[in-house]
């Protein structure tokens, strides 16, 4: 009796293991929503063609010091009104973008970009913060919170090496706002400058995309030149055109980093990431339901139709009328001229007959 009770009580309850593999299939599964809101809710997650601001969380380390502390209040800032802050206390968030803080005694003052897709990292970037001044210690007017900033990147090496290919990847998602249509040129309220210090000669354009094809072991971090971010708000002034003249008055945050440890992204999940959805395209050619004859999306993603007309006589295409251009005035011109008889060889009588020259009467 014993052994038979043993048995179907352990029966009846699920190990730990398959337990918590059942519920980590429950959250793989896609879910089916059960109302409209929650339909729109899953809709706003999907793929779009135009990607909504990235949001990013900003969480601290066990230990930060003073200047992660600054350096992570002052991104904050220029991040909003797409930035939290992890506290105690959290609830869930839709977030693209993760801002670590770090400072440990082999690796201080340390921040970390994290970016993420399908609830996965994509890729990491680690960066030592060497130099802080924040907007503080600047008595200069601000920018307006939640503006979009204009983004400068002074290097060669940020479209050659893939160290700073990757920071700059990840500076344009974290600072890029919405996507709009047009510039306001007053709406350029302040510029973020990101520059590097001298590059060797080993790091210029040609080596550094040899290195990056041929050589298995990249260069060492300490071997790379620094990276220096400045803040900075514009001044339009008048000027003797219509354009007018634009100075830069520094406004910080002022940061010199230095790169450290990063994590390059899969190539197959950075493949998705960068995949297309083909949402407009169905959307565009169906319409509600309904199938559109001869109407396509070409690469460019720009909405083509193919119109048919009948065969038209381009002769009786109406124009606009200008006496140069009426229909047998140059035909009138020259019929006439070969009409006019030529005095040096003669003419003709009324009836016809062929005359010299001398005998020509005009009656």
């Amino acid at each position: 009796m014993s052994s038979s009770h043993s048995t179907e009580s352990s029966s009846s309850e699920p190990a730990p293991g398959l337990r918590g593999s059942k519920n980590a299939n429950n959250l793989l599964r896609p879910r089916k929503p059960k109302n409209a809101r929650s339909k729109r809710a899953l809709q706003a997650r999907e793929p779009k063609e135009v990607e909504d601001p990235r949001t990013a969380i900003f969480v601290k380390g066990t230990h930060t010091g003073e200047k992660v502390n600054g350096v992570m209040k002052e991104l904050m800032a220029l991040k909003r009104p797409h930035a939290i802050s992890f506290s105690k206390k959290n609830t869930k968030n839709d977030a693209g973008l993760f801002l670590v803080g770090q400072s440990t005694k082999k690796r201080p003052d340390g921040i970390t970009f994290v970016r993420m897709f399908d609830h996965r990292v994509l890729d990491m970037c680690e960066l030592g913060v060497d130099m802080f001044k924040s907007m503080a210690e600047f008595k200069t007017p601000k920018a307006t919170p939640g503006h979009k900033p204009l983004l400068h990147f002074a290097s060669e090496l940020f479209d050659s090496h893939p160290r700073f290919v990757q920071l700059k990847s990840m500076l344009v998602d974290f600072f890029d706002g919405e996507v709009i249509d047009s510039i306001c040129l007053a709406g350029l309220e302040h510029v973020i400058s990101v520059s590097l210090g001298a590059t060797p000669a080993a790091l210029n354009a040609a080596t550094a995309t040899l290195e990056a094809t041929s050589s298995s072991t990249p260069a060492a971090p300490e071997a790379l030149p620094k990276i220096h971010i400045r803040g900075y708000t514009t001044r339009l002034l008048a000027s003797r055109s219509r354009v007018p003249r634009v100075e830069l008055a520094p406004m910080g945050p002022f940061m010199d980093l230095t790169l450290r440890r990063h994590q390059a992204a899969d190539a197959e999940l950075l493949k998705q990431a960068m995949r297309r959805p083909k949402l407009r395209k169905d959307e565009v050619e169906k319409g509600l339901g309904q199938k559109r004859k001869n109407l396509e999306v070409d690469d460019m993603r720009d909405l083509r139709r193919r119109i048919r007309v009948g065969k038209q006589d381009l002769g009786k295409l109406q124009t606009r009328k200008m006496k140069g251009l009426k229909a047998g005035r140059d035909d009138t011109l020259v019929k006439g001229n070969d009409e006019a008889p030529d005095d040096r060889e003669g003419g003709t009588n009324f009836l016809g007959i062929p005359v010299p020259v001398s005998t020509v009467t005009v009656e």
